[in-house]
Formats: C-alpha cells, structure tokens, sequence
C-alpha cells in the first residue's frame, strides 16, 4: 500500500468494504452509484486511480444489511449522510436517528465489522505488498514470495489458515488471514487463484 491509501480517509477498496461488511459487491457499487457512498481516487502502487471508501462506507453497508428494517431510500441516505460525518475513531459509539424515535446504535449493531476493518487494514498494510520485482508484481505477503492468490487458493481448495501457518511457522499467521480477505476483494487475485478457466 502506498503513502497516499495510509494517509487518508479513504482506506478501504469498495470490494473490500462488501467482503468486511458481509454484503454482496453489487450493493456497495449500488450505493455509490446512489451516491450513499463516495469513492476517492488514490493512487494504487501501480500509478493508477484506484476507488478507496472510508470506513464509515463499511459502517453504513453492514448496518443497513444488518438492521431487521427495511430502511426507504432516504433513511438510507440519512444514515449514510451522517455516518459520513462521523470522526472514524467515534464510529462504534455514534448513535444516529434515521427517523423521529428511530436511533440506531452504530457501535451495537457494527462495531465488531468496524473494529475488524481497521484490523484488517493495518495488517494489510503489515504484510500485503506489491513490488514489480516480486514474483511479476503479484500481491505477495511481505519479506516472502508467498502470493496472495496461492494462499487464498489453498483455502478454497479446504486448506485452513492454521495449516498453513504451521507449515510456514515463521510467518505470522495474521499475514494469511489478510492475504484471504485481501484476496477475496481482489478480483484479479481471485482469478488467479482459480486459474484457468
């Protein structure tokens, strides 16, 4: 990840937000296009633009999948509005009314997929890099030459995380779990890792 990603508010790929917050790719890009959610362009390590969500974009995707109302396209936009506005470090103790008498308590019904996210993106920054010079630029764990789509490979293949660390004990095994997320919001990982076909 490059300075640019690490240094601003927006830190998650929308595929990584769907993944993080349990819901389908499709309504995340369903909300930008809504303009629930707004995308940034930061650069990737490649030089090109790359759509980058701030967490707040996670916290608004899995409260609404995760909240047992259905919620009109307002109330929707409202929640999002305001999660938008919210300080990052605040979100899991926001409260935020969608409606007259309806609260939603943000850290109740998202903190866990929130505090998950921000996990997720320091070891992402950890230990996911991408070098020209390592193994043909693919996505590999740092300080190896292990890539991001020959273990999340194995994994779909009903390998476990814990098996591969054993067999690689000299790799964290918080670097494997970030290389099936990273890969999983990936898409050219993903077909990588399912070859061809």
């Amino acid at each position: 990840m490059n300075a640019d990603e690490t240094s601003s508010p927006a830190v998650l790929s929308p595929s990584e937000v769907a993944v993080l917050a349990g819901v389908p790719e499709r309504t995340v890009e369903r909300a930008i296009k809504d303009h629930l959610l707004t995308p940034r362009a930061i650069r990737s390590e490649t030089g090109r633009p790359r759509r980058m969500l701030p967490v707040q974009a996670l916290a608004s995707s899995a409260a609404i999948a995760r909240l047992d109302l259905r919620l009109t396209a307002a109330q929707k936009k409202r929640l999002a509005h305001k999660l938008a506005e919210i300080d990052p470090e605040s979100i899991t103790k926001a409260r935020i009314e969608i409606a007259p008498a309806v609260e939603i308590d943000i850290g109740r019904l998202v903190g866990d997929a929130v505090q998950h996210a921000d996990h997720y993106r320091k070891m992402r920054n950890q230990y996911i890099v991408i070098d020209p010079e390592i193994q043909g630029g693919k996505p590999v764990i740092r300080g190896t030459r292990i890539t991001v789509s020959s273990v999340l490979g194995q994994v779909d293949r009903g390998d476990t995380i814990d098996l591969i660390a054993e067999d690689n004990y000299d790799i964290p095994r918080e670097a494997f779990e970030v290389a099936v997320i990273y890969g999983r919001s990936h898409p050219f990982v993903r077909r990588r890792a399912e070859g061809p076909g």
